[in-house]
């Protein structure tokens, strides 16, 4: 319940699902009931996902009511959303733990070094890439996150700022799409799970733990529009220093994991 009261926060200042601290949190509490190994992240990654979808709405919701969302990214970005998601649900159901630790480690180290030392060198234009270009980057996002049962809010956040759009509405958009990402992930991996079920935990859909859900999403869900207003507080800087240090701190914590 901390953990989700954690999440709900990051949900509505950073527009992140809170995917580095369910995974994390649910590994632990999976090892200690004895969820084989084998399928242990899958079910962490799949129910990370389905406690994303109820705290990705509120945050949506409350960046919304600012004004500052640009809808025209969220239309582009739908198909390849759910194709991306669709695909990565595919390769997460037989990819080894260690894959999921390094996709943490690597791209929240590249994201949390860009906004700590932002520079220019970071600015790929002032205007954002051509539709298809918008898309194929749109796919990538998605697939990763799936991966790593995460809203897709770093990485989409790294493109729309480097292209001059301002952290907040990055964040909304970021909060707009884990909607989709976190609704086509959970049923995806409910439905992978299925020959497994034997091997989860009591009260699970394949590799959902709605047992996790209930005691994560509540809390989570109620805490994230106080983020949300929280964000819109800071400037951009501030903000961007303080997600910054938190990628930063995700990387770290995989990074001793792998050791």
């Amino acid at each position: 319940m901390a953990g989700g009261v954690a999440t709900g926060i990051l949900a509505g200042l950073f527009g992140v699902g809170g995917g580095a601290i369910i995974v994390p949190a649910l590994y632990e509490v999976f090892r200690t009931f004895g969820v084989s190994a084998a399928v242990r992240m899958q079910l962490c990654v799949g129910t990370s996902l389905a406690i994303i979808l109820p705290t990705s709405i509120r945050s949506f919701l409350a960046h919304r009511a600012t004004g500052d969302m640009p809808v025209e990214i969220l239309r582009l970005w739908a198909v390849p959303i759910v194709i991306g998601v669709v695909a990565g649900g595919g390769v997460a159901a037989v990819a080894p733990a260690m894959v999921f630790k390094l996709a943490f480690v690597v791209i929240s180290a590249l994201l949390g070094t860009k906004f700590l030392f932002a520079s220019g060198a970071w600015q790929w234009g002032t205007e954002l890439p051509s539709r298809s270009t918008m898309i194929i980057v749109g796919f990538v996002i998605w697939l990763y996150s799936s991966l790593v049962g995460a809203g897709g809010g770093a990485l989409s956040n790294l493109v729309l700022t480097s292209y001059g759009r301002s952290i907040h509405a990055a964040v909304g958009v970021s909060a707009g799409v884990g909607i989709l990402i976190s609704l086509t992930g959970a049923v995806g991996y409910a439905i992978a799970g299925l020959p497994h079920q034997a091997q989860v935990l009591p009260f699970s859909v394949g590799f959902v733990s709605l047992l996790g859900v209930a005691l994560m999403a509540p809390s989570a869900s109620l805490v994230a529009p106080y983020g949300a207003r929280l964000a819109h507080a800071l400037s951009n800087r501030w903000l961007e220093t303080a997600f910054g240090l938190y990628l930063i701190a995700v990387a770290a914590r995989f990074l001793v994991s792998l050791l």
